[in-house]
């Protein structure tokens, strides 16, 4: 059985283009994809700006977005991040979400999420909070799906050490109180999950009340760390049988939009395929329908240098990699070359404030 499956473009470093967004749409609804949620963290006015509205041309290419979602049969969201919303969520504040949510209402989206991730979480009654915040979202939007993503998305300490403790019982007072047709994103046991194991999902669907919807890092390769790889292998770690412990399955995809349509054919494959799944096989046979034979056979070939060296690593094989796919004309080998140029590093491109 394979899950709904989803795209969420929810990393840091430089937004796809509105026309790499609909052409990759097009293709990934062909592989069997169900929604889109446009969140990325470049956004500034879906997150720190959140109460500002967007300029016209923004909203302009999302109504366009939408509409191009809808006549491929593809649901379309937004993620809305209400930055440190929870400390004051009254009076002019409310509001002003309100006003946001409807104006969101307005480019036509069939999900709406409000999400918590990557902001402080050390307050007094979190979950409460964050339940108020979505019931009121819920309450006074059009869209007929709504999710939300924790403060603490992932049992990784990590977020702990970055932002403040988690509350004693997060999860389950946030399980308690949210509405049960409130959709959960969760990112794992870590972060970046290598593994989703049914014992595991299993456990957060017992907290929440309900099973999860999978926020699932892979391939994103945002952060100055992780944007100096490209990730294209075939998925792993996610085994078939755990479709039946999830609400749906979302991919976060890499800064290269059409690179990361590989790694996506290979998680349908993984579910269409069941025990008969070869994450190598799917890469080959994903990168050929979506490249052709000559670029994948050369992404196959580099793709110890690509995704496992990184770009720091390559040395002199970096110039003699750009002249390679530089020859090439296709999409995936032009991102190829853009990311050995330092283009698609986050720590090189600076995010508005």
């Amino acid at each position: 059985m394979t899950p709904q499956l989803g795209v969420i473009e929810g990393y840091f470093g430089r937004p796809w283009s509105h026309e790499d967004r609909k052409q990759v749409l097009t293709r990934l609804r062909e592989l069997g994809y169900a929604w889109f949620h446009y969140a990325p963290k470049a956004d500034a006015f879906l997150r720190r700006r959140w109460r500002e509205r967007h300029a016209d041309t923004t909203l302009g290419e999302l109504a366009d977005l939408s509409a191009h979602c809808r006549a491929l049969g593809l649901r379309f969201g937004v993620g809305l991040s209400p930055y440190e919303l929870y400390r004051d969520f009254s009076g002019k504040a409310q509001r002003a979400f309100i006003d946001k949510v409807r104006s969101l209402d307005a480019i036509g989206i069939d999900d709406l999420a409000i999400l918590f991730d990557d902001t402080r979480g050390d307050v007094a009654n979190l979950a409460a909070r964050e339940a108020e915040i979505v019931h009121a979202a819920q309450a006074n939007t059009l869209a007929s799906r709504v999710l939300m993503c924790p403060t603490y998305y992932s049992d990784d300490r990590m977020l702990d050490v970055v932002f403040g403790e988690r509350p004693r019982g997060y999860l389950q007072d946030l399980g308690r109180r949210l509405d049960p047709r409130v959709g959960v994103y969760w990112t794992g046991e870590e972060i970046c999950a290598r593994e989703f194991s049914p014992g595991h999902l299993a456990h957060v669907a017992d907290a929440l009340g309900r099973k999860p919807t999978l926020w699932d890092n892979y391939p994103v390769n945002d952060g100055p760390r992780m944007s100096r790889f490209l990730h294209l292998r075939g998925f792993t770690g996610r085994r078939h049988t755990i479709a039946d412990c999830i609400a749906a399955h979302a991919i976060n995809p890499a800064l290269q939009p059409h690179l990361s349509l590989i790694p996506a054919a290979t998680l349908a494959a993984s579910y269409r395929d069941g025990d008969g799944y070869a994450y190598m096989h799917a890469f080959r046979e994903a990168a050929i329908a979506l490249a052709g034979e000559p670029l994948a056979a050369m992404l196959e070939e580099d793709l110890h240098a690509l995704q496992d060296l990184g770009i720091d690593a390559l040395g002199d094989d970096r110039a003699r990699l750009r002249e390679r796919y530089v020859a090439v004309r296709h999409p995936m080998a032009a991102e190829v070359v853009r990311w050995l140029d330092g283009a698609d590093t986050v720590d090189g491109w600076v995010e508005d404030a």
